[in-house]
C-alpha cells in the first residue's frame, strides 16, 4: 500500500509532465501507468512551441537534452494546401537564423519522445514510478481516493488524484461524466513511409484539404532517416453522416489521388494503419471535482483545428500540479475549491480552442478556403501577416472575421 498526497495516472506527455513539474516544486508524486516503456502512441507525432517553451521554463537542461537527441526532426513552418491545390507555406518565423536558434517545433515519434519524458521522470527522486500497473476501480473516501488493481487489491491512497490517462481515459468517463460527443470529437487514422517524394527542406508539415475529406485534411510530418507520419482525420460526426471510411480514403489517397500517387510510389509503408479517436477542446466541459483533476486528452484538450494535444497536454499538466500545491497548502480538496484549475485551463487554452473550432468550421467549406487561398497565394505581405498569428492570438481572432479577409484582397 502506497499512501501519497499526490498520485497521477498516466504517464504520457500530460501526466509526465505534471509529475516533473510536482518534482520542481519540491512535491512527491506517485506516477503510474498501465504500460512498460519504450511504448507506442497513435499520434501524429507533431511537437508544438508550447511543448518547448515549458519545457524551457521548467529546466533549460531538459530542452536541452532533447534537442540533442536525433529522434525528431527541427520543423520550421507549415504547407496549407487548399482544395484547389494552392500550396502556400507559411514559416513559424520570418528572417529566423537557424543556425543560431532552436527550432519552433520538432517532429518526433510518440515512442521515442515519450520514452524520453519518462527517462527524465527516473532521475527525479521525489517521483516514485510505477509502470506495468492498470488502475482498474477508483473509491472516493473522505481523504481522497483509493485505486485498486484488476484483481481488486488497493494499491495507492491519494488527497489529490490527476487523470491523465488518455483519450480513453475511464476515470473520465465512468467517474467524472466526460462522455463522447461526436460534434466534439475527431477520428484519425494514421501510418509511417520511408521515402516520400518532396518533403520540403526545411521540414514544414503539410496538411492537406482534400475536398473529399473536407471538414478533415490530408497530413505528411516528416520524421528521421527520410521518414514520413501520414494520415487523414475528419470530425466524428462527419464521419457518421457519410458513413467514411478513413483506412479506405488514406488507402485512396496514397496509391491513387493524382496529386499524390507519384509522391508515394516508390515510398515503402512501415508497418499497420491504425487508428484513434480524438476528444477536441472545442468544447467546455468540467474537468476537476472533489480531490481530483483532468489533464490532457483525459480532459478533452485537443485542438479542435490541429488535432495537436501534446502542447495543451503540458500546459494543463503544469497548471494542474500549481494547483495542488495550493490545495495542499490550504488542506482543501473541494471541487468548489478544484475550481480555480478549470478557470486558468479556460483562460490559458479555452479562447484559443473555441477560435480553432471557428476556423475548423469555416474549414468545412471548400469555396472559402480556395478563396482564402488565391488572397494569400504569391502575396508576400499577407503570409507576413498570416505567419504572425502563430505568435498574436488577437490576430488569430481577426482571421476568423470576414471584414480581414476583405482587407486582405484591398492590399493584394
Amino acid at each position: 500500500m502506497i499512501k501519497t498526497d499526490v498520485c497521477v495516472v498516466g504517464a504520457g506527455p500530460g501526466g509526465a509532465a505534471t509529475a516533473l513539474k510536482l518534482s520542481y516544486m519540491g512535491i512527491p508524486s506517485v506516477l503510474v501507468d498501465k504500460s512498460d516503456f519504450p511504448r507506442d502512441k497513435i499520434c501524429g507525432d507533431a511537437i508544438s512551441g508550447k511543448v518547448t517553451t515549458l519545457l524551457n521554463r521548467l529546466d533549460p537542461q531538459i530542452l536541452r537534452r532533447f534537442q540533442a537527441k536525433a529522434e525528431q526532426v527541427d520543423v520550421w513552418g507549415l504547407m496549407f494546401v487548399s482544395p484547389n491545390g494552392k500550396a502556400i507555406e507559411l514559416p513559424f518565423k520570418q528572417n529566423f537564423d537557424k543556425q543560431k536558434h532552436p527550432a519552433p517545433g520538432y517532429v518526433s515519434k510518440r515512442l521515442a519522445f515519450d520514452n524520453f519524458l519518462i527517462e527524465e521522470v527516473k532521475t527525479r527522486e521525489n517521483i516514485q514510478l510505477i509502470l506495468n500497473t492498470p488502475i482498474q476501480d477508483y473509491t472516493r473516501t473522505d481523504q481522497g481516493f483509493i485505486l485498486k488493481d484488476k484483481e481488486g487489491e488497493e494499491l495507492i491512497h491519494c488527497k489529490i488524484l490527476i487523470g491523465a490517462s488518455g483519450a480513453h481515459s475511464g476515470f473520465s468517463r465512468k467517474y467524472a461524466g466526460l462522455e463522447k460527443d461526436l460534434k466534439h470529437h475527431a477520428g484519425a487514422v494514421r501510418t509511417y513511409y520511408k521515402g516520400v517524394k518532396g518533403l520540403h527542406k526545411d521540414n514544414f508539415i503539410e496538411l492537406h484539404f482534400i475536398k473529399e475529406l473536407t471538414p478533415g485534411y490530408f497530413w505528411i510530418f516528416p520524421l528521421p532517416n527520410g521518414e514520413a507520419n501520414v494520415g487523414v482525420g475528419m470530425r466524428s460526426d462527419i464521419i457518421k453522416k457519410r458513413k467514411a471510411n478513413l483506412r479506405q480514403m488514406l488507402d485512396y489517397i496514397i496509391e491513387e489521388h493524382p496529386k499524390f500517387k507519384d509522391r508515394f510510389s516508390e515510398a515503402q509503408r512501415l508497418g499497420k494503419m491504425v487508428g484513434y479517436g480524438l476528444p477536441l477542446g472545442s468544447k467546455t466541459r468540467s474537468i476537476s471535482g472533489d480531490h481530483f483533476m483532468l489533464v490532457g486528452d483525459a480532459a478533452h484538450l485537443i485542438d479542435p483545428l490541429t488535432g495537436e494535444g501534446i502542447g495543451n497536454a503540458f500546459y494543463s499538466g503544469f497548471i494542474a500540479a500549481e494547483q495542488a500545491e495550493k490545495c495542499l497548502l490550504e488542506n482543501n480538496f473541494s471541487a468548489e475549491f478544484m475550481k480555480a484549475f478549470d478557470v486558468r485551463v479556460q483562460r490559458v487554452l479555452g479562447s484559443e480552442m473555441k477560435l480553432s473550432y471557428k476556423m475548423q468550421r469555416l474549414a468545412s467549406f471548400p469555396f472559402f478556403v480556395n478563396i482564402i487561398s488565391n488572397i494569400i497565394a504569391g502575396n508576400q505581405k499577407v503570409i507576413n501577416v498570416i505567419t504572425g498569428m502563430y505568435t498574436d492570438f488577437n490576430l488569430r481572432e481577426k482571421i476568423v472575421k470576414p471584414v480581414f479577409w476583405l482587407k486582405m484582397m484591398i492590399k493584394k
